[in-house]
């Protein structure tokens, strides 16, 4: 059994050094069970392509075997379950019709009800209800940046990051490019503190305390240097930035409107279909 497997991988690995040869192959039969098959394309798009050959050999062992045990399984159960098939059979129908309206609901809200949500009506919504948009995070603007310990010219970056003129942004920016494991540029947006301290490899007993008294950061370890300069910040329990929130309102309006819209456009189809013939009601 193994080296049928292992002849399927190598000939797996074989056809995708061709892309021609792939997409011919890639619905060869490689298993059936009654009117199911299993394809090479369907083994293929399985398997990690950073597997070693013996791993792959393995994991397609595993996939096919477990495919074939499914497909019985189905198999077995649709032949014994009974006098419940037809209730099967129903339930099935109607989750799959329950399905398709949802998925329709959802892209004609989405191209419609959010297309007619302005800007003006979402922060027309903000102002009056600021409350609600009270910061459960710290937030912050600013640049952060990780190189390597060795790159060059991290005396230069020292200088770089804490400025915010245009020359130096420029600098950095062409720095990071060339050098940086990150560059996140965010003095144009806010982000979530948290965020950023989960890419430094510090403990911050307390945050609150460290963005009250710190514009700059810098921490190294033995394989990297962190640099984060703080332009703005915004600590808990101050008014969310319109910005910051702005996807969240759209969402709410959305959300408030959708019924509404839902049941109005109901009402409509239900009119035209009567009035068009496509509902005819059976009277005597």
């Amino acid at each position: 059994m193994r080296q049928i497997f292992s002849f399927i991988l190598c000939a797996i690995l074989f056809s995708a050094c061709g892309e021609s040869g792939m997409e011919q192959s890639s619905g060869e039969i490689l298993v059936r069970v009654k009117d199911r098959v299993f394809t090479r394309g369907d083994l293929k798009s399985q398997i990690p392509g950073n597997l070693s050959s013996a791993d792959s050999t393995i994991r397609a062992e595993n996939i096919i075997k477990k495919w074939v045990i499914d497909a019985l399984m189905d198999d077995a159960a649709y032949q014994n379950i009974g006098d419940d098939k037809a209730e099967i059979d129903k339930l099935v129908n109607e989750y799959r019709r329950s399905l398709m309206r949802h998925r329709y609901q959802e892209r004609i809200i989405r191209d419609k009800v959010s297309a007619e949500i302005s800007e003006y009506e979402q922060m027309k919504y903000y102002e009056e209800n600021k409350q609600q948009f009270v910061l459960s995070e710290n937030l912050i603007r600013g640049l952060f940046i990780k190189v390597p310990a060795g790159a060059p010219g991290l005396d230069n970056v020292r200088k770089w990051y804490r400025l915010e003129t245009e020359e130096s942004l420029e600098k950095i920016e062409k720095y990071g490019i060339q050098n940086a494991i990150i560059y996140d540029y965010f003095y144009d947006r806010w982000v979530n503190f948290n965020e950023i301290m989960l890419k430094i490899p510090h403990q911050f007993s307390n945050p609150a305390q460290f963005l009250r008294t710190n514009d700059h950061l810098e921490i190294s370890d033995s394989t990297h240097v962190y640099f984060l300069n703080i332009t703005e910040k915004l600590p808990v329990g101050s008014m969310a930035p319109f910005d910051y929130v702005k996807i969240q309102i759209q969402e709410m309006l959305v959300n408030k409107r959708k019924i509404s819209y839902l049941r109005e456009f109901g009402e409509s189809l239900y009119r035209d279909a009567v009035k068009n013939g496509t509902v005819r009601f059976m009277t005597e």
